[in-house]
Order: structure tokens, then C-alpha cells, then sequence
């Protein structure tokens, strides 16, 4: 496509903010004093390390509808999953990963939002996966990723994101990489360390071998997130009942075109934002060596860069 894909970081509409103060508590009074406080218990908190301006705190502050002790809470369950998965995104770039967004269509987002202004995360699980060239662990990081990006959206902030995971094709080599470690990775980081409003996730064509792969998934789920889990098999008719067709592809018995995009036309929108990811790459542990050497390296970086532009 000839369109470039980007994320909208305007600040909300009035509109937006009508349905924070609603949902989530949002009010110019609620968000000062609730910046301000969460400021002072990450200040409190020496064994943690992030940024600490007004649109960064935003970004825990929302999904934890504003109670600064919370968003505190989440962000010392990030850095615990950080910790606890180092090798798998200790200093995850873009670029670590250009081959599997470029040139294989496994994680996509619809270019538009739904009817609730939510974003749309497409995975491919089925017939168009090949685990031998994008293996289970490079799927997660994708995911991870394009979270990283869409946090920056106030919009996604207010509103969430809805996952489709489409399973057309399943065969026993997806079944086989959708191994119970990796469940347990995926449901972890969803279910704890995830700092966006996942408000739906719509399992679709899914064939009768699924079961087997449910069953790996089942023991990780927790009330909330099986609330909000929706089984569609090839009935594309449920699906439109929380995803409206006009807003929908053809792939998914839509009124738009049949998606003709994927990773290689969003790829340039995740790149784009690197100085965000590469921040998050040091936020964590203050005790975490290998975090510790990687902050600094980014501080000679940035000292460099600055001295070579002046």
C-alpha cells in the first residue's frame, strides 16, 4: 500500500476525555494529583528505575484507572518480567527482528480502529505461520513490539486494543510450538505486565485439533482475561457482533478490502519510534547489572549523538 502507517499521539479529544472520566477516573483534578503521587512513590522506590514525565506515568496510569499505588504495582511486575525473561528481550530492537515483520505476515493491526476506537491486533496462528521461519519466541516479541508502540497512543490508552487470533489452517507443527512454556510467557505477560486495556480477544476459525491447543492455554487463564476471551469458529456473523463488518476486512466477512498489508508496510511505523523502545530497554531493576551496563552505554550514546549535532 501506498499509505504510511503511523500511530496518532495527538493528545484526546474532548470526547476521548468524557469516556476517561467515565471509565477510568480521568478528570484534570484525579490526573494531576495522581501523577503527582505516583512521581513521588517511584521517587520512594530506589530499587526502580523509569522515566517519571506527565505522558510516561500516563501510560500505567490509565489501565489502573488512576490509583497511583497500582500503576506503581504493574510497573514493578514489568520489571520483574523483564528480569525474569532477560534473555529473551535484554535490549530488544526492531532491527533484531526486520526479517520476521518484513517478510512474514504473522502479526498485522488493521489500519483502522473498530466502532469503540479500540486498535486491532491480527495473529496469524494457523496456516500462514511457518514456526521454522518465525519461531514461538519471535512471535512474542513481535507482540511485544507493537505493544511498546501502541502505549504511546492516548487514544489506545483510553480506549484498548482487541486481539484477533485467527487459527485457519491449524495444523500439528503450530500445535507443537505453542508449547506450555510458551503459554505461560504469553499469559504472563498479558495478564501482568501488559500496561494497555486489553478488552477483547476473538478467537476465530479455529479447527477441531484446536482443542489440543486450548488445553495448554486453559490452566494460565484468570477469571478476568476468560471474561473477555470469544470463540467465533468460521461464523463470522458472531465476530460481527462485537467488531462491526463495516469496519472489518474481507478476510473476516468485512466491508473493507481484503487486507493487503502487513509487517513490511508497519515495520517503518515501529522504527520510527525507536528512542521510545530503546528507553524502555533501560527501565527495570536498579540492580540489574546487565541494565545497569546498558543505561550507561546509552548515556555515552546519547552524549555522542548530542555533541556531534552541536
Amino acid at each position: 500500500m501506498s499509505r504510511q502507517f503511523d500511530i496518532d499521539t495527538d493528545p484526546p479529544t474532548p470526547e476521548l476525555l468524557e469516556l476517561a472520566r467515565k471509565e477510568l477516573r480521568e478528570t484534570p483534578e484525579v490526573r494531576e494529583a495522581s501523577i503527582k503521587e505516583l512521581r513521588s512513590l517511584l521517587k520512594e522506590a530506589t530499587d526502580l528505575h523509569y522515566k517519571d514525565d506527565d505522558d510516561f506515568l500516563l501510560i500505567f496510569l490509565r489501565p489502573c484507572h488512576f490509583y497511583p499505588e497500582s500503576a506503581l504495582k504493574m510497573m514493578r511486575r514489568i520489571a520483574e518480567f523483564k528480569k525474569n525473561n532477560h534473555n529473551l528481550l535484554h535490549n530488544l530492537m526492531p532491527e533484531d527482528e526486520r526479517r520476521a515483520f518484513t517478510e512474514h505476515n504473522v502479526v498485522n493491526v488493521l489500519a483502522n480502529r473498530d466502532q469503540k476506537g479500540r486498535r486491532v491486533l491480527l495473529v496469524n496462528c494457523g496456516a500462514l505461520w511457518d514456526p521454522k521461519q518465525v519461531s514461538s519466541e519471535q512471535l512474542f516479541r513481535l507482540f511485544y513490539l507493537i505493544h511498546l508502540i501502541a502505549q504511546l497512543e492516548p487514544e489506545t490508552q483510553i480506549n484498548g486494543a482487541v486481539v484477533i487470533m485467527d487459527f485457519d489452517g491449524l495444523s500439528l507443527k503450530q500445535v507443537k510450538a505453542l508449547s506450555p512454556s510458551f503459554s505461560k510467557l504469553l499469559l504472563t505477560f498479558i495478564q501482568e505486565a501488559l500496561p494497555l486495556r486489553l478488552k477483547e480477544v476473538h478467537i476465530i476459525k479455529q479447527p477441531f485439533i484446536f482443542k489440543m491447543v486450548w488445553a495448554l492455554f486453559t490452566p494460565f487463564i484468570k477469571e478476568k482475561l476468560n471474561k473477555r476471551i470469544y470463540f467465533h469458529g468460521n461464523n463470522m456473523r458472531k465476530i460481527h457482533q462485537c467488531i462491526d463488518r463495516e469496519l472489518l476486512p474481507a478476510n473476516y466477512g468485512g466491508d473493507l478490502p481484503a487486507i493487503n498489508y502487513g509487517g513490511t508496510e508497519w515495520y517503518p511505523c515501529v522504527f520510527r519510534h525507536i528512542n521510545h523502545i530503546n528507553d524502555w530497554n533501560t527501565f527495570g531493576f536498579v540492580d540489574d547489572p546487565e541494565l545497569q551496563q546498558y543505561r550507561l552505554k546509552d548515556v555515552k550514546f546519547r552524549a555522542n549523538l548530542s555533541s556531534q549535532i552541536c
